[in-house]
């Protein structure tokens, strides 16, 4: 091994203490003052970003959970405020169908439910 190799067993001994922090949870928060103090070959620094790196891929976004969580428990309307059943039946009542209607330059347009018939422009329907 020349001198600008890396030491190899210290890699591997590096990531194998590091791994025993992180299960043994015996690492500070990433990016806490207390992990900046680390040295940087602490398996303990090490430990403490792979916690973090799983937390993101399971959570995703710090600030986005937490706007998740504020969303989620935020006071609602009480019922008085809300819409009555008969506001709800209303919006839930069947609309009138949508009235066709050709527009010059465009295609014609095919008529629902009724195979081989079009409206057009130039004639109200075709067949």
């Amino acid at each position: 091994m020349t001198d600008d190799a890396p030491d190899l067993d210290a890699f591997v001994q590096l990531w194998a203490d590091a791994r025993i922090s992180y299960f043994a949870k015996d690492h500070p928060k990433y990016g806490s003052a207390e992990w900046q103090a680390l040295h940087p070959d602490d398996p303990r620094r090490l430990a403490a970003a792979l916690s973090a790196a799983e937390l993101w891929r399971k959570y995703g976004d710090e600030e986005a959970l937490l706007a998740w969580f504020r969303e989620a428990s935020r006071s609602r309307p009480s019922l008085a405020e809300r819409r009555t059943r008969a506001e709800l039946d209303a919006a839930a009542r069947p609309k009138p169908p949508h009235v066709l209607k050709a527009t010059p330059g465009w295609p014609p347009i095919r008529i629902p439910g009724q195979p081989g018939r079009y409206i057009d422009c130039a004639r109200k329907e075709a067949a």
